[in-house]
């Protein structure tokens, strides 16, 4: 804030301008751990492996144990449950009563990427290749001709699951989608630039070498590789759970470092600064649930996705520890007196791109993490919208704890827009707002974020679970 012509006003502060030397290494620390769990985890399976590995350090108890010895818990306060392998919703069960409210966090774990259909391998003219259906919102043509890997499961008849990582090693072989040579490319120059490259075009070239005899013989020979390597058919392919991302480590960009160039960074850098938060949190006696969701970049419809009734499930447990009798009024009573943050990131304003940007209603990388009112598209369709009275409290909250934040929106009214799960929060009568970093060149295979940004995140969600 700051005083003008008798007017207070509200001005965007840029962290590295005002925090000490102190906090500036602590934010670079903080992003060091944050670069090896992006480049860890660039699915939904690595990241909750990763959550339930870090919660286990912590004394996590899987909610599931409990049931079966009718919810003897003991002296213990924290608990966990994965959904499907593909979500995971963590807890730290308070001293007062869940039936006056809890504080939620929720951010998605899926990005968008490309899957392998059903039948993916084929053989065509000495090459063989494999098909892909793309996931989220993308741009096509951000994808040939870049280094990709593999990652996923298949599950054999007999039940048993095959993990598969393919091309993020250094030994091992990188897949790629072929482009047009420049010299060839004159009618594809001419498409939109959404047609510019089509979705049955986004084949991945996956070997050349055939095997003696037969027919499809370099596919045959894919197949042989397999079956040496992972012990599976063909025919498994069809129960696999295969997604194809950018190859290669999430890495500093920028001369001085400021900025994080990595894949999956909408929306895993909410999950990482959420999961993070509640495993320092203690400063409230109120009971804390993070949950990590799966299919928000497809509509969060599924039974991983945010629609699930998974995590009201979690809470209803929750509430049944804590009280010894559960019922239907008492979830809905804890539900609506609920406080919840919907972690998600929003665009950063892009001097290169301006026309799309409102500029007072944009957020700027390295002013800190964004509050954003409201989401959605045109006319405020398919959003949820906080109200003035929550959006107080949590401006309230990141005042006294001194957190550098700002407001932001998804561009000009009619240009496009977006949604978040905060809707679906919203549906239990919560009080619920969208909440997290700016990001330049979201959804591309290479997403931009400022270690400020990061570090303001981190404590912001800090001090909506400490207040």
């Amino acid at each position: 804030m700051r005083k003008k012509s008798n007017q207070i006003i509200f001005e965007k502060k840029f962290a590295f301008d005002i925090w000490d030397k102190k906090t500036i290494s602590q934010a670079f620390r903080f992003a060091e751990e944050y670069k090896k769990f992006l480049t860890q985890n660039k699915t939904e399976r690595k990241v909750v492996e990763w959550v339930e590995k870090e919660a286990l350090k912590r004394n996590y108890k899987k909610i599931d144990t409990f049931k079966k010895s009718n919810f003897k818990i003991g002296g213990n306060r924290k608990f966990y449950s994965i959904n499907r392998n593909k979500s995971i919703i963590l807890g730290n069960l308070g001293k007062k009563d869940i039936l006056n409210g809890l504080k939620l966090i929720l951010a998605h774990i899926d990005s968008p990427r490309l899957d392998l259909k059903l039948q993916p391998l084929y053989e065509k003219e000495h090459l063989a290749f494999l098909k892909t259906h793309y996931y989220g919102g993308i741009k096509k043509y951000h994808w040939p001709a870049i280094p990709l890997a593999i990652y996923g499961v298949i599950v054999r008849q007999n039940g048993k699951i095959i993990n598969i990582e393919i091309g993020d090693k250094e030994n091992e072989p990188v897949l790629m989608i072929t482009d047009l040579l420049p010299h060839l490319s004159g009618k594809q120059l001419e498409k939109a630039l959404y047609n510019a490259i089509e979705a049955e075009e986004l084949n991945l070239l996956i070997g050349s070498i055939g095997v003696r005899k037969g027919k499809e013989k370099i596919k045959n020979n894919i197949l042989q590789i397999l079956n040496r390597k992972y012990k599976i058919t063909e025919e498994d392919l069809i129960s696999a759970d295969l997604e194809v991302v950018p190859a290669g480590p999430c890495r500093d960009l920028g001369i001085d470092s400021s900025f994080i160039a990595g894949y999956g960074q909408d929306d895993r850098i909410c999950a990482f600064c959420a999961i993070n938060a509640l495993f320092e949190a203690t400063g409230s006696d109120q009971t804390r649930v993070v949950a990590l969701v799966d299919r928000e970049e497809t509509g969060s419809e599924g039974a991983t996705g945010a629609t699930s009734n998974f995590i009201i499930d979690f809470i209803g447990e929750l509430l049944y520890f804590q009280r010894r009798k559960y019922n239907e009024n008492y979830l809905r009573d804890a539900l609506s007196l609920s406080k919840a943050i919907s972690g998600d990131v929003t665009c950063g304003f892009d001097p290169d791109y301006q026309s799309v940007f409102d500029p007072e209603n944009t957020a700027r990388l390295g002013a800190g993490v964004v509050i954003e009112k409201y989401t959605g598209r045109g006319g405020k369709f398919y959003t949820s919208e906080a109200t003035a009275e929550y959006v107080s409290y949590i401006r309230n909250i990141f005042n006294k704890a001194k957190v550098n934040w700002q407001t932001g929106g998804l561009g000009k009214v009619d240009i496009g827009g977006g949604g978040t799960i905060a809707m679906f929060l919203a549906r239990h009568n919560m009080d619920i707002i969208d909440c997290g970093p700016a990001l330049l060149s979201m959804h591309a295979p290479f997403e931009i974020s400022h270690k400020a940004d990061l570090y303001s995140t981190f404590k912001a969600y800090l001090a909506f679970f400490n207040y």
